[in-house]
């Protein structure tokens, strides 16, 4: 009688940890596992399994088969041996009934409640598992092996594939902003980030026809009415057409300028080169471009060489921030300006 308790405690035990290992490992995050990884890169901070676990994380596929194998063996064979047990103390009624009721428990208490629990407590279950499932699953190659070559028909090889794209980061955002994880102005900015390199310039300048351009070999005192009436920050300095752009100049340099009695200097003397971008760059591949030059605005070329607009980097980081008006500006948005 005791044996036959131990021998079926034992199948619902083995079975349980099986279930319950198998669940938290299919259920807990790769990203979290690989991200425990790389910020506990203190061995002495690190806990216990983490590598353990990302390793299997990373290539499920033999420790679950691993899993399966102990599993079954444990149902199946603990089983047998728990009817052979009965059949020498009991009648076969009773036999049936034991047999009967092992099923039952087995899948309550070692399917049922344990992959529950598992997936509830993924983490620690996981973390607490992987070492033992490295071993035994060294321990069980030779079967593993066997069972990949007899199932690679049906499955085919493995391959790599990718643990997650950019559509499910904005819907994982998504939840985290429902749940009070991330702040409704922080899920605007993630998805402003994305929106970086599916925005070009086109999209972001400010057009021609809202641009304050003078002509560069006129004197400063001439134009400095138009200067001091402008809401624009920086100027585009032309020569013979608007397509022919000289240089950009700052206002307070022009004003500046007045200021030390240098009006009769031409407004050419005191602009610099800008950068020039095409119309169909991403805003992500122009930030760098203004990182590099350290200018703050660019002049926007169409493909025929004319000028389209200008963009600044304000307009890059207003996608990620939303509008940017300061006391100057007339018009909250250029672009809707110029369209209306």
């Amino acid at each position: 009688m005791t044996t036959l308790l131990i021998a079926a405690l034992l199948v619902i035990l083995i079975s349980a940890l099986c279930s319950g290992t198998e669940a938290a490992l299919f259920s807990v995050p790769i990203m979290k596992v690989r991200q425990m990884a790389d910020e506990q890169c203190d061995v002495t901070k690190r806990k216990l399994g983490t590598k353990s676990l990302l390793i299997i994380r990373e290539k499920m596929s033999r420790p679950i088969s691993m899993i399966v194998i102990v599993n079954n063996i444990a149902n199946i064979g603990g089983t047998t041996i728990v009817t052979l047990l009965a059949k020498e103390i009991y009648s076969s009624l009773l036999v049936g009934v034991i047999s009967g009721s092992l099923t039952f428990m087995v899948i309550i208490f070692a399917e049922i409640i344990p992959k529950t629990i598992g997936e509830k407590h993924n983490l620690k279950i996981s973390l607490f598992m992987a070492k033992p499932v490295l071993f035994l699953t060294k321990i069980l190659t030779p079967f593993i092996w066997l069972v990949e070559l007899l199932t690679r028909p049906f499955t085919g090889k493995d391959r790599l594939v990718l643990s997650t794209d950019e559509r499910e980061i904005r819907y994982m955002a998504q939840l985290g902003e429902e749940e009070g994880v991330i702040e409704a102005d922080e899920l605007e900015m993630l998805h402003g980030v994305f929106q970086l390199n599916d925005m070009d310039a086109r999209a972001l300048m400010t057009p021609r026809i809202s641009l304050t351009c003078i002509d560069g070999d006129v004197s400063i005192k001439s134009v400095i009415d138009e200067v001091i009436g402008t809401q624009h920050s920086r100027i585009v300095v032309i020569g013979e057409s608007r397509d022919d752009v000289v240089c950009v100049v700052l206002k307070s340099s022009l004003l500046i300028a007045m200021i030390k009695g240098q009006g009769e200097d031409k407004v050419k003397l005191h602009g610099y080169e800008p950068v020039e971008v095409l119309h169909e760059m991403k805003a992500d591949s122009i930030l760098p471009i203004f990182q590099k030059s350290r200018q703050h605005l660019a002049i926007v070329r169409d493909e025929f060489g004319g000028v389209d607009g200008v963009i600044t980097l304000e307009d890059i980081i207003e996608e990620l921030t939303g509008e940017i008006v300061d006391e100057t500006d007339m018009d909250e948005d250029m672009r809707e300006a110029a369209a209306s």
